[in-house]
């Protein structure tokens, strides 16, 4: 398994890591980290199944990757098409439009939608590892 359990026991980490943002009303930071968190769930799987170098960010193209090996990722495709959406304006000034800075335009909603995606996404994926 080549140290793979360190990719799920990072991104159960950082699913607690969004949780405690959203509680805190950091919710650029809550959202950023659920989709961390996904990202490092579905790399999770891919590198148990083989993979050796995973270079994208893109939860979509890893839910692509993960389908080839088991198609019922195909559940979470838009949940992972939606955190994708948080991978670099939640954390750059420039990622946005506009004059507000990522803290103030992220709200408590994107914040608890993005969790839900991630904690739906780290439930999937553990239903799919080895044992």
């Amino acid at each position: 398994m080549r140290g793979v359990k360190k990719w799920m026991v990072q991104a159960e980490a950082d699913l607690k890591a969004a949780k405690d943002s959203l509680k805190d009303g950091h919710y650029d930071w809550a959202c950023f980290q659920s989709q961390q968190s996904a990202e490092k769930a579905l790399k999770d799987f891919l590198y148990e199944n083989g993979y050796t170098s995973i270079i994208t960010h893109a939860l979509k193209e890893l839910v692509r990757a993960c389908k080839k090996i088991e198609t019922k990722f195909s559940a979470i495709e838009s949940p992972a098409r939606h955190l994708d959406m948080f991978y670099i304006p939640t954390r750059y000034p420039n990622g946005l439009a506009g004059e507000l800075a990522p803290s103030e335009f992220y709200e408590r909603e994107d914040a608890e939608r993005c969790v839900s995606y991630a904690e739906l996404i780290l439930e999937d994926v553990k239903k799919f590892l080895k044992k």
